[in-house]
């Protein structure tokens, strides 16, 4: 899910396709990465969530299909396709990492449930002036910034009051 800002005050929700495994697979062999058995199957299980996966979900869906798979075959597969943009990496508080298929395809930032980890997507950041501010202050070049918000969703609100 993606919130897009349509003015001020008004975010309009729209849901968008990401980039499939055929598509990624072809993008591995064009960079001249192998595609072994067990990192078809890590890009099967991530292409099929519609959820943000921890390597550990990653690695023990995977075993269901290839139990040798190691857990650092999958952390290796996941740098791999983060370093291409190919997916979502999300900082979940500490060391915790959890990844998606990259929705949208463009810039896009993060809000996540500290309850129930539930991450949803948005578009609209306008940190342009911000950047062009601390650059000039600090003689920092900015060169991409990661913005998350961190809170509960609507669902763990309800269920708290």
């Amino acid at each position: 899910m993606i919130l897009y800002r349509t003015d001020e005050n008004n975010f309009q929700l729209h849901i968008e396709m990401g980039i499939t495994a055929r598509k990624i697979t072809s993008i591995l062999k064009q960079r001249g990465y192998k595609l072994t058995p067990q990192r078809r199957a890590v890009l099967n299980i991530i292409t099929a969530s519609q959820d943000h996966l921890t390597p550990v979900a990653i690695h023990e869906r995977t075993r269901r299909e290839y139990p040798g798979i190691g857990l650092v075959t999958v952390y290796r597969t996941l740098a791999i396709l983060a370093e291409l943009g190919l997916i979502c990496e999300v900082h979940a508080g500490g060391s915790c990492r959890s990844y998606l298929m990259r929705r949208p395809l463009e810039h896009h930032h993060h809000l996540i449930c500290s309850e129930c980890g539930k991450v949803i997507d948005f578009a609209d950041c306008d940190l342009d002036k911000l950047e062009q501010r601390l650059s000039r202050a600090t003689g920092f070049k900015v060169e991409a910034h990661l913005l998350e918000f961190l809170g509960r969703c609507s669902d763990c609100q309800e269920e708290k009051a």
